[in-house]
């Protein structure tokens, strides 16, 4: 018996890793056959729930008793590894990634300061430069950082945003965006300061889009009354539709009003990779800093975001900070500390993650990838458009595809029973749990989504959801 349970030895190391690497290969390996739903009861559920809120105990256990119960905690779940998960905005997790991933906690280097590791850290400069300079087209000279999630992004842009155009003195300083912005926009604007009611919902237009005239004149009216426009947030990809802005107009507006320019790129961002994301994108090179998801469309284990910023200065000025405490700590020449760049200062080496994958694949498969993205969502469009009973109001930008059922009429009354309809028809869809799609409001209107995000989800998947949706659709006029 190893006298310290907390450094086991290497053939105790080695059986506990493959115990681990069973267990995921075999996850990973009959992902396709598993339910899209978790398989629980609600009673099951809350049972479950319940058991793994108990403490730890004084006494060690078994590894492999706890792996099973881990297994009993991950297929408490929506499937969202699984190629029928077309709910949302998936991330369904690359292989490599969590091995990248498993290398980069065991060598558990720190993250927030260059000097500590310096050669990591170049590592995971390369990813950023990568993602702000081929990916979204910033200069020489841009940069960013990874985070958690788009959220976090979202946050340090608000920050950066604030300090650059604003100060210290935040007064008057308004916020402009849209109805269909991710809810993080307008957290991100409170939590750096500025009250809500300083954050403008500009109109869209029938497409669903920012009207540039609106916000211009949104613009200026405030100006005129003494406020201080100071950011204009646009989106490439909206979550709700994955609609994207348009971006070319919005950056001028952004340039002749003085106002920095953000773009939401967490779901749309890496689809620039593809030619015909690279051109309904366009302008998206314009921005100031821009939020990405690699765990989206980079198919990232979640928890990994990124920002991006045309001047990395502006970033550093808004988040610097340091204490007596890091006097020894120099700097790693050419790559930036993170830690100056946002509000943490203690992370993961979180570059790993994506640059094994990318260094593994290569740039090609995952442009390859997205491409088929592009096709599926294609093809969901114009299967669903042909089916009578489902109303699809508008070709999809990215690969999210909206639909509902047709009112029999145009009045509100015959709205409200189509919306109703809807609800049914999403949980009979979801009911047979090989797919889970999710729902939104477009317009004052119940509306679903298929959302075809996932590396894992290929023609079958989408020809089987298909053939689902359709036959739920008509068995609606017939129920």
């Amino acid at each position: 018996m190893h006298t310290f349970p907390l450094e086991p030895d290497r053939a105790t190391m080695a059986e506990m890793g493959r115990l681990v690497l069973d267990r995921v290969v075999d996850r990973t390996e009959n992902l396709a056959a598993r339910p899209a739903t978790s398989p629980l009861s609600p009673q099951a559920e809350a049972e479950l729930v319940e058991s793994f809120l108990a403490p730890p105990p004084d006494r060690g256990g078994d590894l492999k008793a706890l792996l099973a119960r881990l297994d009993e905690a991950a297929d408490c779940a929506l499937e969202t590894a699984g190629p029928g998960h077309l709910a949302y905005i998936p991330g369904s997790g690359l292989y490599s990634a969590a091995l990248a991933e498993f290398y980069n906690r065991a060598v558990n280097r720190y993250g927030g300061l260059a000097s500590v590791a310096p050669a990591l850290a170049a590592l995971e400069e390369s990813v950023i430069r990568w993602m702000a300079r081929d990916v979204c087209g910033l200069p020489e000279g841009s940069g960013g950082l990874l985070t958690s999630g788009g959220s976090l992004a979202t946050f340090s842009a608000a920050v950066a945003a604030r300090h650059h155009r604003l100060g210290e003195d935040l007064t008057g300083g308004t916020v402009y965006t849209t109805a269909f912005a991710h809810h993080s926009i307008a957290k991100a604007a409170r939590l750096a300061g500025i009250p809500a009611a300083r954050v403008r919902t500009v109109p869209h237009t029938p497409e669903l889009r920012m009207d540039p005239k609106a916000a211009a004149a949104m613009i200026r009216a405030d100006r005129d009354a003494g406020l201080r426009p100071f950011l204009l947030v646009a989106t490439a990809g909206t979550t709700d539709t994955g609609t994207v802005d348009p971006l070319p107009q919005l950056a001028g507006l952004a340039r002749r009003e003085d106002v920095w320019f953000h773009i939401d790129a967490a779901y749309g961002g890496f689809f620039r990779l593809t030619a015909r994301g690279e051109e309904r994108l366009a302008g998206i090179e314009e921005a100031d800093s821009i939020t990405l998801d690699p765990h989206k469309t980079l198919f990232m284990p979640f928890g990994t975001g990124a920002l991006v910023v045309r001047d990395l200065a502006a970033l550093h000025a808004a988040h610097d900070g340091t204490g007596s405490y890091l006097q020894d700590m120099g700097a790693a020449g050419s790559v930036p500390d993170s830690g100056h760049l946002g509000p943490e200062l203690t992370h993961e080496i979180r570059g790993l993650r994506a640059w094994l994958p990318l260094h593994l694949h290569g740039v090609d498969a995952f442009r390859e990838a997205l491409d088929e993205k592009l096709d599926l969502a294609e093809h969901v469009h114009d299967t669903l458009s042909g089916v009578a009973e489902l109303e699809v109001p508008q070709r999809p930008d990215l690969s999210t595809v909206i639909f509902r059922v047709r009112p029999a009429d145009g009045s509100r009354a015959a709205a409200e029973r189509a919306d109703e309809a809807s609800r049914r028809l999403l949980e009979r869809i979801n009911g047979h749990r090989s797919i889970v799609l999710s729902s939104t409001v477009v317009d004052s209107r119940y509306t679903l989504r298929v959302c075809v995000v996932s590396h894992r989800t290929h023609h079958d998947r989408i020809t089987a959801a298909l053939k689902i949706i359709t036959a739920e659709a008509k068995r609606h006029t017939t129920a």
